[in-house]
């Protein structure tokens, strides 16, 4: 049953005209367009597809649902159906199995994109998962209908084995969106190619090798190569070609931003001129993406930089075209003015801009001065001071409130009362990304701080209360209590206490259980404290294994607590294959905090419950059957023959290996922490945040121009600076770590390290033998790239070449206590800022080392000279790869270097059972320095190569398969063999994503 409101009244009216004009449904003609006509209410939808037949429309197909919880959140009322419509409503319409429209569903959608005058439907069909050629080939097989195929297909990745899969299976005229001279010539001419065999038209940017082009000049330089390139050697029909000069914002403040627009527009005619038949695109929403919010002022800059870039050639743009103005129909005065500033004729171009849309928008708020805020009444200023994170006064305004015992006439309606009021409304602001998350932690910290001060005062009253009535319970006045725990053997807990802190600001009674936690423990505490949701988390792959044996144990537990998964290693494909099948109750991967509050809030919900744990089934089970569809497409090589195709170096014509400058290992005791700083990268410190940027202001320090996050990362890096030189100056954050050399020598897939003084022979006995993994992945049929392993970096045994193999393992220690000061003083700001410095300082550490082993320590790229973000960038000489990550993911490989190098002895930088570091800032890895080591990901590997690779160890399979999880291929484990895995298909592949 619904609520059966106005606006339902509408929509069913309006809908029911439509079906009932001509009340016999039509056959459709799928080689013409179709018109959708959609409304909805606050709580359903309903849509007709038409089909105008001898001048008049006729229904073909029709349906009405109840909307579900995203589409309700869409705010769709009186009759408007465009948010639910625009977003999951009407695609959901075209593509589910289970409506009405259940044949060629995507196809059909693709049609109805082509009546509304999309020329070229964008298809990112990678869509939020970060690993390559999850595609689905029945969207391209769908598109390859006639009726589909008569105008182009733009597939656009920046993954482009996504490319070739979906131009493998489009028939039409293609265009690939994007390649480009990023990533040298080779792989340039490579890419080209494989376009042009598809028959394929192609996008590409103006960067190389240096950057991305900014001034008109590097745009046509840059063009002009690719074109000779991509004509003279590829053989491109120049017609084919489709040039993006980068459309760059303007109107930044940036005074070397105000001719980006010219500089495009010059460009545009240059290539024209002197390129012949090629195409100019461009992104227009990028220009004007300083006014973002403000759409009347974009549309109008969009129709005027439009009206004279086509004039001087460009061919095509990616724009709205249904929110594009008439060029003489915009207002003179805004006119003027988006030209002043697109020529940059008017050096307040931007500032008349913004006072024009002042001017010209209702609801333009005043701006509160300083200290104006404190004018209002006790409840606007204790608002005030939570939104913007000041705990100056809020003691002093929670104990006003105490004073009004008439209003409140108990410490908790305080709580209840302005205080969650405020909390509510940062919420809001921070679900709607108006706000950001270092705010949201500042705010918590508030918060604390004035229920820190109510406390003592409400467990008074309580105990006058109990006493009174002679009861022993407690009302609880939380909206759920949540358990959460970084999972057994694991030590980074970043991530889990931003959620922890989000959700406590949203109300929720949080139980945090903190790092390397059993599963027997998390458990019990659940049931102790009646959770209404179970929260795990993890970094390193092992604890993915971990979380797959929570699952498992609350199914058998007979349990039915919600368990939410989360963590830089967990993936949405990971949950749904591997975790939820364990499990009958809900099962759902967080992506990051501030999804954490919503996800929450609807298991919580009794009405919603249900429904968002059937859509939450059905959209896992869809991801399952993807995942195994894409699995059937896989090859993969015999061992030898990838260990055939390895990467074989000429070593006797090679440059002879440099001998390092000392042998056996050296310890840093104190490393001067200062040294660091320059070679910090900073990015990953604002991805903690959640402070990202968007193109061209990605990354440091680009992120400070930022329209949007610019100001708050600006803030947020100004207080981590005073903060990390605090810790340095004060001495609270310790450096440690060692480096050491051995020489060493390749044998097969292995690599044998030897004492200092003994000769490298095949007789002679190792003190240690890392052993690598081979890439079996089969590669493009046009592919000369190698099949590699770590071993192939390192010259073999019999080559009669002398080598030598580096260890390394840095700490920085002191963050762990520091961190729990500030909890313990209820800073959660400083206690999570802490933690993510010394995260930075760790890797910066490991960043400054490498560079002098390269110059000094080892000395194998003495006249080295390069700048910090070439380092970030790898263009150095040499390798560091870590044990557990992509060119190696054996996390036990750790276990030799420790004994090797004797790590924990002289450094104290010791392992978990999962095989995690503490202190939880700590890196570690082998040093190569051949020049033709390169990183590379092993991927997935087959049975062959496990029980190959269980000979090698010495290990049981079972060992092997547990920590090589993350890479294992299509074959059954052991385990599930026997096991009885609810919701998985018979196939039960065995393919871990991470």
């Amino acid at each position: 049953m619904v609520k059966w409101t106005g606006e339902a009244e509408h929509a069913f009216e309006g809908l029911k005209r439509a079906l009932c004009a001509r009340p016999v449904l039509v056959t459709p003609d799928f080689s013409r367009g179709m018109i959708v006509q959609t409304d909805a209410s606050e709580v359903g939808i309903g849509a007709v597809l038409s089909q105008e037949v001898h001048g008049e429309e006729h229904p073909v197909m029709y349906i009405s649902r109840k909307l579900n919880t995203r589409e309700q959140g869409a705010g769709a009322k009186h009759g408007n159906a465009d948010a639910p419509s625009r977003r999951d409503a009407l695609w959901t319409m075209v593509t589910s199995p289970r409506l009405v429209l259940k044949e060629g569903g995507w196809y059909k959608g693709l049609r109805g994109r082509v009546v509304g005058g999309t020329y070229i439907p964008n298809s990112y069909v990678n869509l939020l998962s970060k690993y390559k050629q999850i595609v689905s080939p029945s969207f391209f097989h769908g598109c390859a209908f006639p009726s589909c195929c008569q105008v182009p297909l733009c597939i656009d990745s920046s993954n482009f084995s996504v490319i070739e899969a979906g131009l493998k299976c489009c028939q039409g005229k293609c265009i690939v969106n994007s390649i480009s001279l990023k990533e040298g010539e080779e792989e340039f001419l490579h890419r080209a190619a494989t376009v042009k065999r598809y028959g394929a038209a192609v996008v590409v940017m103006a960067f190389d090798e240096e950057g991305q082009a900014t001034d008109a000049e590097r745009k046509v330089e840059i063009c002009t190569r690719a074109y000779n390139l991509l004509v003279n050697k590829v053989g491109f029909n120049p017609n084919d070609i489709i040039f993006d000069p980068n459309i760059l914002t303007i109107g930044t403040g940036m005074e070397e931003h105000n001719d980006f627009a010219i500089y495009f527009i010059r460009a545009t005619r240059m290539i024209k001129e002197t390129l012949p038949r090629a195409r100019v695109s461009g992104g227009l929403s990028n220009l004007s993406f300083s006014f973002r919010g403000m759409e009347a002022i974009r549309e109008a800059m969009h129709g005027a930089f439009l009206y004279q870039a086509i004039k001087d050639g460009m061919d095509m743009g990616i724009v709205n075209a249904g929110n594009l103005p008439v060029y003489d129909d915009i207002d003179k005065e805004l006119l003027l003015l988006c030209e002043n500033l697109i020529w940059n004729r008017d050096t307040e171009a931007t500032e008349k801009l913004l006072t024009y849309a002042q001017n010209n928008v209702k609801g333009a708020k005043k701006v509160v001065q300083t200290d104006e805020w404190r004018e209002g009444s006790v409840e606007e200023r204790l608002e005030y001071a939570l939104i913007k994170g000041i705990d100056k006064h809020v003691v002093e305004d929670v104990e006003e409130c105490r004073a009004q015992v008439g209003r409140y006439t108990r410490p908790l309606h305080i709580i209840e009362g302005p205080l969650m009021n405020g909390m509510k409304v940062v919420g809001d602001l921070f679900g709607a990304g108006k706000m950001f998350l270092p705010q949201v932690i500042k705010s918590a910290r508030v918060m604390k701080r004035a229920v820190g001060h109510l406390i003592p005062f409400m467990e008074k009253e309580r105990e006058e209360m109990k006493a009174l009535s002679g009861s022993t319970e407690d009302v609880d006045p939380y909206q759920g209590t949540i358990v959460l725990a970084t999972v057994k053997g694991d030590v980074h807990d970043i991530g889990k206490n931003i959620v922890g802190v989000v959700l406590g600001c949203n109300n929720f009674r949080v139980i945090d259980m903190g790092v390397m936690v059993p599963c027997d423990k998390i458990l019990r505490e659940a049931v102790k404290q009646k959770a209404d949701i179970i929260g795990l988390s993890g970094l390193i792959t092992p604890s993915l294994e971990e979380m797959i044996y929570v699952a498992k144990e609350m199914e058998r537990l007979g349990m039915t607590t919600p368990l939410l998964i989360g963590g830089a290693t967990t993936s949405k494909t990971h949950t749904s294959v591997k975790i939820a099948p364990r499990y009958t109750s809900p099962v759902v991967h967080v992506l990051d905090a501030s999804r954490s509050v919503v996800v929450c809030s609807q298991l919580l919900d009794e009405v919603m419950r249900e429904e968002y744990f059937e859509e939450l089934k059905e959209e896992y089970e869809d991801i399952r059957q993807e995942h195994y569809d894409s699995l059937k497409d896989r090859r993969y090589l015999s061992l030898s023959q990838a260990r055939d195709k390895a990467l074989h170096i000429d070593w006797l014509s090679a440059p002879t290996p440099v001998r390092p400058h000392f042998l056996g290992t050296r310890v840093f005791d104190r490393y001067d922490l200062n040294s660091l700083e320059e070679f910090i990268d900073w990015k990953p410190f604002f991805d903690v945040w959640q402070l990202r940027g968007k193109y061209p202001n990605r990354g440091y320090p680009k992120i400070f121009k930022d329209k949007t996050v610019g100001s708050e990362a600006r803030r947020v890096f100004d207080e981590a600076q005073r903060l990390l030189h605090q810790m340095i100056d004060s001495g609270s954050l310790k450096g440690r770590g060692l480096v050491g050399f051995w020489p060493a020598q390749g044998d097969g897939d292995d690599i044998r390290v030897y004492r200092e003084d003994a000769p490298a022979t095949r007789d002679a006995q190792p003190i240690a033998t890392f052993h690598g993994l081979r890439q079996q992945l089969e590669k493009d049929s046009s592919s000369s790239e190698p099949y590699l392993c770590v071993s192939d970096f390192v010259a073999p045994l019999d080559s009669g070449v002398s080598d030598y193999i580096g260890v390394f393992a840095v700490g920085v220690f002191g963050a762990e206590e520091l961190s729990q000061h500030f909890q313990a003083q209820g800073d959660d700001y400083s206690s999570i800022m802490v933690k993510a410095l010394a995260d930075r300082l760790a890797e910066a550490f490991a960043e400054e080392l490498h560079a002098r082993v390269r110059k000094e320590l080892w000395g194998y790229s003495t006249d080295e000279a390069l700048q910090a973000s070439d380092l970030h960038r790898i263009r150095y000489q040499g390798i560091r790869p870590a044990a557990g990550y992509p060119s190696q993911p054996d996390h036990t490989e750790k276990t030799t270097m420790w004994s090797l190098a004797g790590v924990q002895e002289k450094t104290g930088i010791c392992l978990t059972e999962s095989l995690a570091m503490l202190p939880a800032a700590s890196v570690s890895g082998l040093y190569f320095s051949n020049p033709q080591a390169t990183y590379f990901a092993v991927g997935k590997i087959t049975k062959e190569q496990v029980e190959d690779y269980v000979r090698r160890k010495e290990l049981s399979v079972e060992e092997v398969e547990r920590w090589l999880a993350p890479v294992l291929g299509v074959y059954r484990r052991a385990e599930e063999q026997t096991g009885n895995l609810q919701g998985v298909k018979s196939l039960q592949l065995f393919c871990l994503l991470c």
